[in-house]
């Protein structure tokens, strides 16, 4: 099977959920910057989405660059995947049309901890294929970072009821944990040429 197909399709995904997530931000009515005052939570929201499609997308490629080949197998996972990160611009929308109000930030967590969950999923079905395993095991190593984002995932959710700051802080530090792409792959693939 080939993978450039299914790198395609997943890139279209992305751009796609990037497109509809900047729809959601309403050009203001006035013309002065109070004007933009009210929006500022739908941008920090839109920000903070932006970037983490932007990981996703980033490792995706890293990640498919790094298999010699897919199959069938491969493709639910990989759905499953573009399933949690098409939730991200109703997310998104959810917390920062309602400045980051309890629910919606635990939901927004929700929807990272299962993609970071697909994600795992979808490392483990191609690690499944003959031929993927070794180089890619390699790679991956003991992925510590992929262990640790569902953690602070499932902390921000509770302390989203506590308080909504805590919870957006860490979701801000998960995904500062991932901002540099992950260069495992690539050290890995270029030591190997």
């Amino acid at each position: 099977m080939n993978k450039t197909r299914l790198e395609a399709f997943s890139d279209g995904v992305i751009a796609i959920i990037i497109t509809i997530m900047v729809l959601e931000l309403k050009v203001p009515h006035g013309t002065d910057w109070d004007a933009l005052k009210p929006l500022w939570p739908v941008f920090l929201s839109y920000v903070l989405s932006f970037v983490y499609v932007g990981i996703y997308w980033n490792n995706h490629h890293h990640l498919l660059h790094a298999v010699h080949k897919i199959s069938g197998r491969v493709l639910w996972p990989n759905l499953h995947l573009l399933f949690w990160l098409s939730l991200l611009p109703f997310a998104t929308g959810w917390m920062g049309e309602n400045h980051f109000a309890p629910l919606p930030v635990a939901v927004y967590g929700g929807v990272l901890v299962m993609a970071a969950l697909a994600w795992m999923l979808l490392q483990r079905a191609l690690l499944c294929i003959p031929g993927n395993n070794t180089a890619l095991a390699e790679a991956l190593g003991n992925d510590w970072k992929g262990k640790l984002s569902p953690v602070i995932y499932l902390s921000s959710i509770a302390l989203a009821f506590v308080h909504e700051g805590l919870a957006l802080a860490g979701y801000a530090i998960a995904a500062a944990l991932w901002l540099i792409p992950d260069r495992r792959i690539e050290r890995h693939l270029n030591h190997g040429e």
